[in-house]
């Protein structure tokens, strides 16, 4: 039995000396992830490891002792969690002493000691043991560059778990790494070194005497000169060391005498990246700095940053800058100071204006804008620098404006002045007497109103600009100011087509300063257009000449564009309601309203009170208006012919359905009890003026006219939130599906058929949900075998299928596949293809995002991966009269498809499109070219191998009787100009040739990109092209 113990013992101890001899010896590496395996498994003991390794460690040759530390170190690597703290110590002193030895064993001892430095079982005082031992016997800067990352890494274990221990050596351990640090060039090693100096200042150890050792230790790398080599594995780019560095000198102010100068003479060097590098740098030390450490260095940092405004030719030197300066300003303004010290705030801003002052009195001149900006800088980076600048220059730039008479020198001054009014919108005063702008606030005004009656339409929008930024600043415009601005704003809003960009300014301008003066619009603007309207009204009565039209268009952008504060809306809203029901005119003046109308809706959305008020008070009245004009009766007025073309009522659906999308639950179920029982039951009571000649029956068996409403019931009950629970909609649902089949109205099946698809799709999973698709699937099967209302039924299954592929429905499949069947269809094939796109695109009436519609993201791209390959698949399969319908469809799902997605399987779709461009349908060529260009532009390797069916394809089609497919053929040979040189070159001349042609096309637009395009070709192999 004794016997046998003992040879169990032997056993495993054998097993480890031979892995280890393996090791040693035999220079294989596998028996150390062995041994290290069996270690954690508990065969053996980390000390029957080094007992193993006996020999080899004593060995008196290196290299068999270093690998022989190496196998240990291996080890220790993937078991330090299960060393014992006197196993620990033992190691540790075995590791120090080794440190002395050859060369060749100093890489593996220090892979050892990394594994120690993981140990949570490290007792007290080891760690800086251990780094007392590095830093005296090793000289780091000598080793290769995984042993330096190796120390590096041993140094920052010890500062994340030991900090308390390392700080207790004070000023010796941040002398040691200088010397560790000092020489490193590898940028995997700088990284990693950066972040140590970053730790020692950030977290308080001690620098002692050797702030300067250590600035000059990490400064020497400023500005970062960093190329990664071409294919780095590393991934280490320039923007990292520059940001990990820039960390490192802006972390304490004790760097400052040493970086600021260092920073001013790399500022005033003539390299790009180093300027760039330092005014950023100084950005950053401004965040940590005080006007102490700034203070003998201003005057060169201002002589520095000046110099570079007024005369880099970079633009992002000029940003850097100026943000530069701002901080340097806010720097100096947040400062605490003595009650016997020095403003250094005040000097600095003195010595700005007086170097830049001057220049704001040549408006002409090439630095005044710099000055300008530079003042604006320092201006804007506190309320102290605001006040010290504004009080200095407004006056300057006040007086300037009236000695200057031309125009464009007007412009330039007021563009300044308006500069430093938006500076004044970031600070608040308590107290009105404490706002620097009141005591300019009269002359601010007249020159407002003295640029806003300019005939300069430049000058006028600056005005424009300016007035409302005085308006912003609070009690600077008095009410007779205001009562001027609210005239001249109504004044250009009636401006002519040829001050188009003064009119939109006027409109915007009055919207923001209405939500601030509602009283003063309300008293002086609205009554103006209330006259303005009534005086339209007669105009379009008498038919009058399309000036006078043109103004009652501009008057109802205006009256929306006032629609911004809650006490407007209730005076605009009724007016615009009015001027419809009273309207004796066409479908355009109708549709006017109508956009007025859906644009103070969307205005109303920022405030649910204003909300409420807009839909209880315009829907009701346009329903009720429309359900009137779909009263049969012997004479019909214009108005009422009118609100049931298709055009008016797509208008009202978009007023309806912004009016309901914002609606709370609450207020959504209050209308929807009402509006639902108006179309089902004829339910007229709460529509204003309800006294109908007959009753209203949409969906029984009346007039179109009622039918054709349904689209109004969809615009309302698609945009509901989906937690409202709509009345009576097991009915709703039937008389929707048997509306939207009915041959005799097509628009009414159709907003049937929409209507019926935004309500499916906002529906819980669940048994009503089932019912509802399994009557559409009746419905559409019935329909679609041969019969009056195939087409209907076609229109059916084409929007109950985008409304469950839109929430990944599992039956949207089974729909898709019954759609692309019809592709084979002879009657209804060229419209399924057409369906297709639908299916990809965005709607703007029913299933949106905004109408609370379920839709999943990427969903197109579930799309094409489930159904593209059955499109290929049917494309070869089906018989030629009938293939367009597939390249049509195929197209239509790749031109709505994300470019990265389309990538990766173009080569095996590219054919097909190619083949795309033969088809003889218009939209299928439009389409396909819509899909081929940005392809150009982003897969040019992949489309060169294509090279000479495109250029033929696209030259053939720059002749196409469609201006559109002409044009996208022309963009497309334009594209083609970003395929290799080389590619393109053969066919140079060709294409020159053949695009002389579409230049003389009776298409201005038509020619304006044969221009572009024959321009590329010209240049296509030409030096600097």
């Amino acid at each position: 039995m004794a016997a046998a113990a003992a040879l169990e013992a032997v056993a495993p101890t054998g097993a480890l000396w031979g892995l280890v001899q393996d090791f040693v010896m035999g220079q294989q590496e596998g028996p150390a992830d062995q041994v290290a395996a069996d270690v954690k498994s508990g065969s053996y003991t980390v000390l029957q490891v080094v007992e193993a390794l006996g020999s080899s460690l004593e060995n008196p040759e290196p290299r068999t002792r270093a690998r022989g530390i190496q196998l240990l170190s291996q080890v220790l690597l993937q078991c330090h969690s299960l060393l014992l703290e006197k196993e620990v110590v033992h190691l540790i002193l075995f590791y120090e002493n080794r440190l002395k030895d050859h060369h060749f064993v100093i890489p593996s001892v220090l892979q050892g000691l990394r594994a120690l430095s993981l140990c949570v079982a490290l007792p007290p005082g080891l760690a800086v043991s251990v780094l007392k031992a590095i830093f005296q016997e090793v000289h780091v800067q000598s080793l290769p560059q995984v042993d330096r990352h190796t120390v590096y890494s041993i140094i920052t274990n010890f500062m994340r778990t030991r900090e308390e221990e390392l700080k207790g050596l004070g000023a010796d351990f941040t002398f040691g790494f200088i010397q560790v640090m000092d020489g490193e060039k590898d940028p995997r090693n700088l990284l990693v070194a950066f972040r140590i100096v970053h730790d020692l200042i950030s977290r308080d150890y001690s620098l002692g005497p050797f702030v300067e050792e250590l600035f000059e230790v990490t400064s020497c790398y400023f500005p970062i000169d960093f190329t990664p080599p071409p294919n780095d594995p590393h991934g280490i780019q320039r923007e990292d060391l520059i940001l990990s560095l820039r960390a490192v000198l802006a972390s304490t102010p004790r760097f400052a005498e040493f970086l600021l100068p260092l920073l001013i003479e790399k500022v005033d060097s003539e390299i790009l990246s180093a300027k760039l590098d330092s005014l950023q740098t100084l950005n950053a030390c401004c965040a940590v700095y005080g006007q102490k450490e700034l203070k003998d260095f201003l005057p060169s940092l201002w002589a520095s940053i000046r110099r570079e405004v007024f005369q880099t030719a970079s633009e992002r030197v000029e940003a850097d800058g100026l943000a530069a300066l701002h901080s340097l300003t806010a720097c100096l303004s947040r400062s605490v100071l003595r009650a016997d010290a020095e403003d250094l705030l005040d000097s600095f801003l003195s010595n700005i204006l007086q170097d830049c002052r001057h220049h704001l009195c040549e408006p002409d001149m090439k630095l005044v804008w710099p000055s300008a900006k530079l003042l604006q800088a320092a201006a804007g980076a506190s309320a102290r620098a605001c006040d010290h600048i504004t009080s200095n220059v407004l006056p300057l730039l006040l007086e300037q404006f009236h000695k200057h008479s031309q125009s464009n020198q007007r412009r330039t001054i007021l563009e300044m002045i308006l500069g430093f009014l938006k500076l004044h919108q970031k600070w608040s005063y308590e107290d009105k007497d404490e706002r620097p702008l009141n005591g300019f606030k009269d002359q601010l005004c007249s020159l407002v109103f003295m640029a806003l009656t300019d005939p300069s339409a430049q000058l006028q929008l600056v005005g424009i600009r300016t007035l409302t930024v005085l308006g912003a600043q609070p009690d600077l415009l008095s009410s007779g100011d205001l009562e001027l601005a609210v005239g001249h704003l109504y004044r250009l809003s009636f401006l002519e087509e040829d001050s188009q960009s003064c009119r939109v300014a006027a409109l915007e301008a009055s919207g923001a300063l209405a939500t601030l003066y509602p009283v003063a619009f309300s008293s002086h603007l609205v009554p103006k257009l209330a006259e303005e309207l009534g005086r339209g009204e007669l105009d379009l009565a008498r038919g009058d000449e399309p000036a006078k039209c043109s103004r009652h268009l501009r008057c109802l952008q205006a009256l929306s564009a006032i629609s911004t504060h809650p006490s407007i809306v209730k005076e605009t809203l009724p007016l615009l309601l009015q001027h419809l029901c009273q309207m004796n005119k066409g479908t355009s003046e109708v549709i006017a309203v109508c956009q007025s109308l859906q644009r103070v809706a969307e205005k109303c959305q920022q405030d649910l009170e204003s909300c409420w008020y807009f839909h209880q008070t315009a829907v009701p009245c346009l329903l009720a208006l429309a359900v009137q004009a779909s009263m049969p009766e012997k004479e019909h007025s214009v108005l009422r012919k009118v609100l049931l073309e298709d055009e008016v009522l797509a208008a009202m659906v978009s007023v309806i359905g912004t009016a309901t999308t914002h609606l709370s639950p609450d207020l959504a179920a209050q209308s929807v009890a009402h509006i639902v029982p108006l179309f089902l039951d004829g339910n007229v009571s709460f529509l204003p003026e309800n006294s109908f000649p007959c009753r209203f029956q949409p969906f029984q068996d009346g007039c179109s006219g009622q039918r054709r409403l349904v689209a109004l019931l969809m615009a309302f009950v698609c945009s509901l939130p989906r937690n409202v629970e709509i009345p009576q909609l097991n009915q709703l649902m039937r008389e929707l599906v048997e509306l939207s089949c009915c041959p005799s109205c097509p628009s009414s099946s159709t907003a049937a058929a929409k209507c019926f698809a935004g309500l499916l799709n906002k529906l819980p999973a669940g048994q009503q949900l089932d019912e509802f698709l399994q009557l559409a699937v009746d419905k559409v099967e019935a329909g679609l075998s041969p019969g009056p209302y195939r087409s209907q039924a076609f229109t059916l299954l084409l929007w109950v299928t985008k409304a469950l592929v839109l929430r990944y429905h599992p039956l949207s499949s089974c729909l898709t596949d019954r759609l692309m069947g019809l592709l084979g269809d002879p009657e209804l094939g060229p419209a399924a293809a057409d369906g297709f796109s639908l299916l990809m695109s965005d709607c703007t009436d029913v299933l949106t995002r905004a109408g609370h519609a379920e839709v999943r993201i990427m969903f197109r791209q579930r799309f094409f991966t489930d159904n593209v390959p059955a499109l290929v698949q049917g494309f070869h399969a089906a018989s030629q009269d009938v293939k367009p319908n597939y390249l049509k469809g195929l197209s239509h799902v790749l031109n709505r498809l994300p470019k990265p997605v389309l990538l990766p399987e173009l080569p095996t779709l590219l054919s097909l499109l190619l083949e795309a461009l033969s088809c003889s349908d218009c939209v299928v060529q439009l389409s396909t070219l819509s899909c081929l260009q940005p392809l150009l532009l982003e897969a040019p390797q992949v489309m060169s191998l294509h090279v000479d069916t495109l250029v033929t394809k696209f030259l053939n089609l720059s002749s196409s009787p469609s201006m559109a497919v002409r044009i996208a053929a022309l963009q497309c040979m334009h594209a083609l100009t970003r395929l290799p040189t080389p590619v393109l070159l053969p066919y140079k001349p060709q294409v020159i040739r053949a695009l002389a042609k579409p230049l003389d096309d009776k298409k201005r637009l038509v020619r304006k990109e044969a221009v572009s395009a024959r321009g590329e070709w010209f240049l296509l192999g030409s030096p600097g092209s």
